[in-house]
């Protein structure tokens, strides 16, 4: 009950102070685990996907340093987030977030590790291939751009731009190759690169030269 109250409230404020184009999440299926992977501009994304998602049970990796805040603990308990130590191999965060996967859950991952706040992607790090690895679960790419100015036009009372696109369903095939670091980094940046096909060019940062990943370790599932 106090989670859709809440997710009411998130959808309130997403007509009150964004333009949203949300439409593309009904591309996300409707049962089944699934690892979101997603940029992370600023803290937009979490409630207002998790919203929209609702009532389709979602959780996310979220850093523990959001537990420091009240509201941020309070919302995020609520969600179900997962707190992960970015400073460290966080094994306990791996393990609830393959436990959530097996219970069903969507889990939402950023794999740029923190926020870019002007909306430029940033080089994925290799932790997130590592649990698609895993865990053997289907992945979408779920890509965010237009909210990078939100601060700048809520002090001018404007409204701001939200869009999001989502990707195909795929799984990672590492073709009988080991996982040794420099493979789990090019499958964090083809996974990137998935994010990037669906965003206008002027987002792809670090991705803007293609050549940096080659498409080989994913594998389209529809």
């Amino acid at each position: 009950m106090l989670k859709s109250v809440i997710n009411s409230i998130v959808k309130i404020f997403a007509i009150l102070f964004l333009k949203l184009d949300a439409s593309e999440l009904n591309k996300v299926p409707q049962e089944g685990p699934l690892i979101a992977i997603g940029n992370h501009i600023n803290f937009l994304e979490p409630p207002i996907m998790i919203a929209h998602l609702h009532p389709r049970k979602t959780t996310g990796l979220v850093k523990k340093e959001n537990w420091d805040n009240p509201l941020f603990k309070f919302l995020f308990n609520v969600w179900g987030g997962i707190p992960i130590d970015r400073d460290i191999a966080d094994f306990t965060a791996f393990q609830n977030a393959k436990e959530a996967l097996k219970e069903g859950k969507i889990l939402a991952v950023a794999p740029e590790g923190t926020r870019t706040h002007d909306g430029q992607l940033i080089q994925g790090k290799p932790g997130v291939a590592m649990l698609a690895l895993q865990t053997d679960v289907p992945l979408q790419a779920v890509a965010f751009f237009g909210h990078e100015k939100y601060w700048a036009n809520i002090k001018r009372f404007k409204r701001t731009p939200m869009n999001i696109r989502v990707g195909r369903l795929f799984q990672i095939n590492l073709q009988g190759q080991r996982k040794s670091k420099a493979v789990l980094q090019a499958v964090a940046d083809e996974m990137m690169l998935e994010l990037a096909k669906l965003m206008p060019e002027k987002y792809w940062g670090y991705y803007t030269n293609h050549e940096k990943a080659n498409q080989q370790f994913l594998e389209y599932l529809d």
